[in-house]
């Protein structure tokens, strides 16, 4: 890993729950800042909102983690990969509503994000709203996305194997605090 630039970034998802492609997308980020704030969208039921561009995200299905789960989740993978946790900041991030995120994450931070759809687009465009200083780090279509929380999900209901598209810490966390079961119940 190279030498990560000076300042903070701020990167963001719901993680439900943190899959391979996640933690490429998280590890990205942390190579271009020293201090990495990682925020998780949909902290809760009543910091979600229906989303035009991708409708299935909010609903309760789609979001069976707690925050804290997810926390877990984050910390985990992040320091398993070997990034130090003093580099880490891991906060709520209500990306539903982008007026309040000022109170969660610094406006002077660097915005990382990737863009697979519309609503990577979408995010994007909140951001630039907010004049948030953003830093697209790859825009890949769809079907070049290796891996979903969605499928994921599937996976662990219909009682398929799971554990490889998710780092081992994540794997622990799903089955120490009942996730699989919670999913497939």
């Amino acid at each position: 890993m190279s030498a990560p630039i000076a300042g903070t970034g701020v990167i963001h998802g719901r993680f439900q729950p943190l899959h391979l492609g996640h933690l490429e997308y998280l590890l990205a980020g942390a190579e271009r800042c020293h201090t990495l704030i990682v925020g998780i969208t949909n902290p809760d039921p009543w910091s979600t909102a229906d989303e035009a561009t991708d409708p299935e995200r909010g609903l309760p299905e789609s979001n069976p983690c707690t925050f804290y789960e997810r926390y877990l989740m984050v910390e985990g993978a992040l320091t398993e990969a070997g990034i130090a946790r003093e580099r880490l900041r891991i906060v709520p991030f209500p990306h539903s509503f982008p007026e309040r995120l000022a109170h969660y994450a610094p406006a002077d931070a660097r915005y990382l994000v990737t863009v697979y759809d519309d609503w990577g687009d979408a995010k994007l465009d909140r951001f630039h709203a907010l004049g948030l200083r953003t830093e697209v780090m790859w825009r890949r279509t769809e079907q070049d996305k290796p891996i979903s929380g969605g499928r994921v999900r599937r996976s662990i209901a219909a009682g398929e194997p799971w554990e490889h598209l998710v780092p081992p810490a994540v794997a622990k966390v799903v089955k120490e605090c009942g996730i699989d079961e919670r999913i497939r119940g």
